[in-house]
């Protein structure tokens, strides 16, 4: 059986998820919004910057759509604040920000080359993104996921290819000084309805965690009237016991595996 198949648990009833890769040292994370990476992978992301490893966030907007009572404006101000911190509260000091629109990200060379070049830049050899399917889980009638979320896991995918190609997107060679880079081993899609692979987080990971999400005060208190402590601690804890049920009862982070 290969490293991406799931394998039954002892009991023979319940796939269980591979374990994430460890032989890497950077990854870079992208993804469309302030918040994306918080409702669940941030946790791993915690485990990976405790063990020494590098994490670099590239965000292609600043989620200014994202509060119906705030101006484009200020929320674009108050999310990308939002997101420093929340990056900071796992041990990421690095936070890039594209500039494109939110809400309409388009698929397509525009986009893709930005996302090359961050990939030529920081020379990762995992590359984190979220989900890029057409919904949030695999049963029927599975909530639709959103056109950003599924424009940029998609571009994703392919700007990796992009980047080690340098045919494509060459004035990034000539201009920037950047050079290709083909290093990137694996692509992880968090929230996947099709998850293949997880990572174990131990307490210290699940409260850095849990202090990522809550980061975005204004966001979740715009969004929801519960309390947001209680909101966070629901959102992420009940994704990590989910996955658990998958990795032998240990909390953890699941993704969906591509090699490269």
């Amino acid at each position: 059986m290969t490293a991406t198949a799931q394998t039954a648990d002892e009991g023979g009833t319940a796939p269980r998820l591979a374990p994430m890769p460890q032989e890497w040292t950077r990854a870079l994370a992208v993804v469309a919004h302030p918040d994306d990476l918080e409702y669940g992978a941030s946790s791993a992301v915690a485990e990976w910057t405790a063990d020494g490893k590098e994490v670099v966030y590239v965000l292609a907007t600043r989620g200014e759509a994202g509060i119906d009572t705030m101006e484009p404006g200020e929320a674009a101000r108050v999310r990308e604040a939002e997101q420093r911190a929340s990056a900071a509260a796992v041990g990421v000091s690095e936070v890039e920000f594209l500039g494109h629109r939110d809400g309409v990200l388009e698929e397509g060379p525009a986009l893709r080359r930005d996302i090359a070049a961050a990939i030529r830049r920081h020379r990762p050899e995992l590359v984190v993104t979220i989900n890029h399917r057409e919904t949030w889980g695999d049963a029927p009638g599975s909530p639709w996921n959103t056109p950003d979320h599924r424009v940029l896991g998609r571009s994703v995918l392919d700007a990796v290819g992009d980047a080690g190609n340098r045919w494509i997107f060459t004035d990034q060679l000539e201009q920037d000084g950047v050079l290709p880079w083909d290093g990137v081993r694996w692509v992880a899609v968090a929230a996947s309805p099709a998850v293949t692979h997880a990572v174990e987080v131990g307490e210290e990971a699940v409260r850095k965690g849990l202090a990522s999400l809550l980061e975005h005060r204004a966001y979740i208190e715009a969004l929801t009237d519960e309390d947001p402590e209680t909101y966070a601690r629901g959102i992420v804890l009940g994704g990590l016991d989910r996955y658990a049920r998958l990795n032998g009862g240990r909390r953890s982070v699941a993704f969906e595996l591509f090699p490269c």
